[in-house]
């Protein structure tokens, strides 16, 4: 559990690092940031999964919102994909927080990572073949519906589900990545809105704010760095840090 006494410099500069660090990867590849900080959260500190989700979308919330204006200032958003994404995302998003908050949920983390890891092999396919010529995605709203609740369900996995789906349909690395990013802020507070609502304000702490301190100083720079990097390299590095982390999660969950 947290130490919520900890109320030194020494105590939350870590969060902040982490914060920054995700937030940086989130930021430039469309996911992660739940991924990192709720695996943190729940494997190294012992908080419980209800209230690290609840935790990290709280801070999300306002990354997001900065992740989002610098990706709209660099015109890497495609706003009908935009439109078409974000309010099954919120209605996934209340829905899982909603399980989440009354029910164990994370017992099939372990067969959507799985799945995901194979998306991730593919992506990283794609990339070696060098083709990557965008195409019109045809599946969205479901993908934003599942997306969103298996964001508030397992504690991320908004960007993983949806910018990796997207990108196996041929959607464009850098407007994906934009667009997932922009929306995700309306998931994020629809998210926060129904764990306040469910738990109260459990998820504000200091290392809550310390996280939130590193992601706000990392968002703005994930724009930039989508907008500058190669369709193909960026594919590569979602395709290669989808099957890392989600392999990684499939290995502590059957290790257990």
């Amino acid at each position: 559990m947290f130490d919520i006494s900890v109320a030194t410099f020494e105590g939350i500069v870590p969060f902040i690092v982490v914060g920054f660090a995700a937030q940086m990867v989130d930021g430039a590849l469309g996911m992660a940031f739940g991924i990192i900080n709720s695996t943190l959260l729940v494997g190294v500190l012992g908080l419980p999964p209800a209230l690290a989700s609840a935790s990290v979308h709280a801070v999300e919330t306002f990354t997001t919102a900065a992740s989002g204006l610098s990706h709209i200032y660099h015109r890497n958003v495609n706003w009908k994909l935009f439109r078409r994404l974000v309010i099954p995302g919120m209605i996934g998003g209340a829905l899982g927080a909603f399980v989440l908050s009354n029910i164990n949920a994370s017992v099939a983390k372990p067969f959507v990572m799985a799945y995901l890891a194979s998306i991730g092999l593919y992506l990283l396919y794609r990339a070696w073949r060098g083709k990557v010529e965008p195409r019109e995605p045809k599946i969205i709203e479901p993908l934003g519906l599942v997306g969103g609740f298996l964001d508030a369900a397992g504690g991320g996995g908004w960007g993983p589900v949806v910018t990796s789906n997207l990108l196996v349909q041929g959607a464009s690395p850098r407007t994906t990545i934009g667009t997932v990013n922009t929306s995700e802020f309306f998931l994020t507070a629809t998210i926060s809105g129904m764990f306040i609502y469910t738990m109260g304000l459990a998820a504000f702490t200091l290392q809550t704010a310390g996280l939130l301190i590193g992601g706000l100083i990392a968002a703005p720079f994930g724009g930039l760095f989508a907008k500058r990097v190669p369709a193909r390299l960026l594919m590569a590095m979602v395709g290669a840090l989808l099957t890392v982390t989600s392999a990684y999660t499939i290995w502590t969950a059957v290790s257990k």
